[in-house]
């Protein structure tokens, strides 16, 4: 029984470890870096420009959907490949279950594509 709570009080150790580390580095980021805001340093700035009018824009949609299509694909890359890592002792049960997978992704790509959503201009 004292090494069940001795795993415990590793763990509690490391927990403890990365937050003093945590701390030490914020706080040493506080008193060595220079702080001096001025108004030219609180502006908005995005490209060399200065900002003209409000802050706020609307954006199209297409852009949210490009990226939740990323998303979309780039979850089957992380299903994808470790599947791929053991392949050879799934058997052929797992092989059909990854085709239906692709297809189904594949699907939602040629949907997106008819629609005209990965178009850019």
């Amino acid at each position: 029984m004292p090494d069940y709570y001795q795993s415990y009080g590793v763990v509690l150790s490391v927990v403890i470890a990365g937050a003093a580390l945590v701390a030490v580095a914020f706080g040493a980021g506080r008193l060595i870096a220079p702080h001096h805001p001025t108004y030219s340093k609180l502006t908005t700035y995005e490209c060399g420009i200065d900002p003209v009018g409000q802050g706020w824009s609307q954006s199209q949609v297409r852009y949210y959907v490009f990226g939740f299509l990323f998303v979309i694909f780039d979850v089957e890359s992380v299903f994808l490949f470790p599947w791929a890592r053991v392949y050879l002792t799934l058997g052929t049960s797992a092989v059909v279950e990854m085709g239906v997978f692709i297809a189904i992704l594949a699907t939602g790509l040629l949907y997106a594509g008819r629609k005209g959503v990965l178009k850019w201009a």
